[in-house]
């Protein structure tokens, strides 16, 4: 990578900072082009708030986050502050955001951010311009504050001149040079610029980019209203830019900060305002910079009296300016990272706020210099989606919403309302006739539950729980019945969302999966063997199946999209090794229960069903006249097969399955109640319970390594860590109270210490009690006493060393 040439494209905030850390870490060869002048851009950085509030209920945003704090208060100086730690304050203006403030706070101790939550009394005299009568309490968190992005910009361009980065001002990009599939240059108004790496940073203007090399960069810009009042007579006596914490109030879509004597409010209150590209002006078209669209006083009228009202001293003053500032909303409200799956060398760090700035840009480089991130970044990874997801219409209504919720109280279950039905299964048009209760994932739509199995509530009803409050939302008790008729009889389960299926084959399949994966694959065929993929620094990319169909072809059920790519990435360039998404083409269901073995008898005629076919084992056969791969398995000590077919016979399939299971009471199931039963069976999710910051010895998945294999991708970095103490470990909690049922990222506690954080959380029937999987940062055993944090409570759990579910 040292001699590589690269080209980064924006020189706001992020295009900087990535210049900035990656001089640090001696690369060199780097050119900063930026179409206004440097400095103030006239992109979202010049107009940014700075406000910095660390806590999300996302670790990644909080730990970048974090880590931007760290990088700005290193570049403040008592002449030029890039940073004021003047804190924060979330005020709850409900009892209902109150409750998800104390949710907040337990994430806190999750994320490790010291946080605080205060009376209303209290939130007054951390900020004296609250009127604590007009609020239920607040959540403050010191450590936050205004981030000055303009002095960081100008001491980052100072340090990287000096190692020998150039800076190009109004100097636009015209086109970007690809020759078979990597990038070869950049031309722009003053001229050509050869590059092997290219780093798009350039905002909202980013999808523009992303044309030239034929990349979607699925973002779409926004118009947020931003003010700046006039002096207030309550901060006359202040001489710093900023003193008094941050303020937001979520429940009317607004947040506040110190400016000199007045305030800067923001709103997200008004209706959205998308903006099209083409709308966006050139610097120095307009007298207004480019992200900056004018201020539509009549949509602030209701937010200005929701700030009077929560500060009084408003009343007094009023609006000296106010903009309509354009910054990037992407369907997720995730950034976008990454070297794009289609085209090497093209990396995208795009729709980045100044409040995870510094964060991302040092990942970026930490990424690009040594092949993977210290910090897991799959949630903003530039290939996590499909390609539905390249649709124009499709990111900006997901967009849209984004902004209209970006102030919401999320539940993990909420659904989305836009852009649905983009991608269904063949067996879409049977789970409505069984009125399904959808939610989406990665396009599909996956059922939750089944009303028609309303009536196995009354079976089942003496060994069920009752929900209260935030567990009980977007749930149904005929989760726990279709969970407690499979472990009774049986259910079938629409997996064709769940994970993403590959088909390498070819001469040099085999030799490709050895290096690719911690496993060994030179398997019998008809074989599967559950391995790890690992980047280059030792973590786990994915756990994933191998199934071996013949000598030369080997089907991959990894977790999604981002898997995908990676494995489509390292395929090598010939015609011996041919790589295939086929998860749209096909579809596959799990069949589960101490009856499916029956079900299966009825349809297959194999006198070996329960005999030598052992678990693990894939054979291709057929059901009827239905082609399948069927591979046994095991699900919480029950009999499973994965039965995959190709899409057009899929709905045969089920009506089969369907038909055939009545004399065993075969049932349709729901994603909640399978979830549900891999954690009561002690099984380990990736990206969910463990994630590419883990290695496979630290998270109990070492019998998934053969370290006899010469070689394979991470091999020497897992060594590494190996002789290393670890600073994770994993560990399955039974919460003694049975009425507590906690929803995940819960802190979990031993004294007064927090050791670490929930990881998945469901219900053990056959304990009646709650079960939840925990990453620790020590061992435990089952005479400590630990707790569990949910919204602001604590709840005693005791570590398991088995599964309930075989109990």
């Amino acid at each position: 990578m040292e001699h590589k040439r690269i080209v980064v494209i924006g020189a706001g905030i992020v295009g900087c900072s990535i210049a900035y850390y990656l001089s640090k870490m001696g690369q060199r060869n780097i050119t900063v082009i930026e179409q206004g002048p440097l400095l103030e851009t006239g992109g979202s950085t010049s107009h940014a708030p700075g406000l910095v509030f660390q806590l999300s209920f996302s670790k990644i945003l909080t730990t970048l986050a974090s880590q931007t704090v760290e990088t700005f208060k290193e570049l403040s100086t008592d002449e030029q502050r890039s940073f004021y730690p003047v804190g924060s304050l979330e005020v709850a203006r409900t009892p209902e955001r109150l409750e998800d403030l104390k949710r907040k706070a337990g994430v806190a101790s999750s994320w490790g951010i010291e946080a605080f939550l205060l009376s209303p009394q209290e939130c007054a005299e951390k900020n004296s311009l609250i009127c604590p009568d007009r609020i239920c309490g607040g959540l403050y968190v010191p450590s936050d504050g205004i981030a000055k992005p303009l002095h960081a910009v100008d001491k980052m361009t100072r340090f990287s001149k000096e190692c020998g980065v150039e800076f190009y001002g109004h100097t636009e990009v015209t086109d970007i040079e690809v020759t078979k599939g990597q990038v070869k240059a950049v031309y722009t108004s003053v001229g050509k610029f050869e590059a092997d790496v290219i780093v798009c940073c350039a905002g909202f203007w980013g999808p523009r980019i992303g044309e030239m090399v034929g990349v979607t960069i699925p973002l779409q810009p926004m118009a947020h209203q931003y003010v700046f009042t006039n002096d207030l007579l309550e901060l006359n006596g202040e001489t710093e830019e900023a003193a008094t914490p941050l303020i937001r109030d979520q429940d009317n879509s607004i947040y506040f900060r110190q400016v000199e004597k007045g305030l800067g409010i923001g709103s997200y209150q008004h209706e959205p305002f998308p903006v099209e590209l083409s709308d966006i002006t050139k610097y120095g078209e307009t007298k207004e910079m480019p992200s900056v669209k004018p201020f539509t006083p009549k949509d602030f009228e209701k937010p200005w009296e929701d700030s009077i009202e929560l500060i009084p001293a408003l009343k007094q003053t009023g609006i000296k300016k106010g903009m309509n500032g354009i910054f990037s909303f992407t369907p997720d409200g995730m950034p976008l990272l990454g070297e794009s799956q289609t085209v090497q060398g093209f990396w995208v760090a795009e729709a980045i706020w100044v409040t995870h700035s510094a964060g991302v840009a040092k990942q970026m480089a930490e990424w690009m210099m040594n092949g993977a991130p210290t910090v897991d970044l799959e949630l903003c990874d530039i290939n996590r989606f499909d390609t539905y997801a390249c649709s124009p219409a499709y990111y900006k209504q997901r967009s849209i919403e984004e902004y209209e919720e970006v102030y919401s109280i999320h539940h993990p279950f909420m659904q989305r309302k836009v852009s649905r039905n983009m991608r269904v299964s063949p067996f879409y048009m049977r789970q409505q006739e069984l009125k399904a209760y959808f939610n989406e994932k990665a396009g599909w739509e996956q059922p939750q539950w089944y009303e028609a199995n309303y009536p196995l509530i009354s079976t089942y009803e003496k060994m069920m729980v009752i929900r209260n409050g935030w567990a009980a939302e977007y749930w149904s008790p005929i989760i726990e019945a279709e969970h407690l008729h499979t472990r009774q009889h049986a259910a079938l389960y629409d997996t064709t969302a769940a994970k993403k299926r590959l088909e390498i084959k070819g001469e040099g399949a085999l030799q490709f999966l050895q290096k690719l994966t911690t496993g060994n694959i030179d398997i019998a065929v008809g074989q599967s063997i559950r391995t790890c993929m690992l980047h280059e620094r030792g973590g786990i990319k994915d756990q994933i199946t191998v199934i071996r169909k013949n000598i030369s072809t080997f089907l991959i059920v990894c977790t999604g999209a981002v898997e995908a790519s990676w494995i489509q990435k390292h395929v090598p360039h010939s015609d011996q090794v041919v790589f295939q998404d086929v998860t749209s083409g096909t579809c596959s269901l799990a069949l589960i229960g101490p009856k499916a073995i029956g079900v299966m008898k009825s349809m297959v005629q194999r006198s070996d069903l329960g005999n030598t076919w052992i678990e693990g084992q894939a054979k291709t056969l057929f059901i009827e006249n239905v082609s399948v791969l069927a591979l046994r398995d095991s699900c919480g000590g029950m009999e499973s097969w994965e039965l995959i077919t190709t899409s057009d016979q899929g709905l045969n399939l089920w009506d089969l399955l369907m038909e055939e299971g009545q004399p065993y009471q075969l049932i349709a199931g729901g994603d909640r109640a399978l979830e549900n039963l891999r954690i009561e069976s002690f099984s380990l999710k990736s990206g969910k319970d463990f994630w590419s910051e883990h290695h496979p010895y630290e998270v109990d998945l070492h019998e998934m390594v053969d370290l006899t294999k010469p070689v394979f991708i991470g091999k020497e970095a897992l060594l590494d860590r190996q002789r290393k103490d670890s600073e994770t470990v994993l560990a399955t909690l039974i919460l003694d109270d049975p009425s507590v049922i906690v929803m995940g990222y819960e802190p979990v506690f031993y004294g007064e210490t927090a050791l670490g954080f929930v990881t998945s959380a469901g219900y053990s029937y056959s304990l009646g009690k709650g079960i939840v999987h925990t990453l620790l940062s020590q061992a435990v055993n089952e005479e400590m006493v630990l707790e569990v944090e949910y919204f602001g409570q604590r709840y005693k759990a005791t570590m398991m060393t088995h599964s309930p579910a075989v109990v």
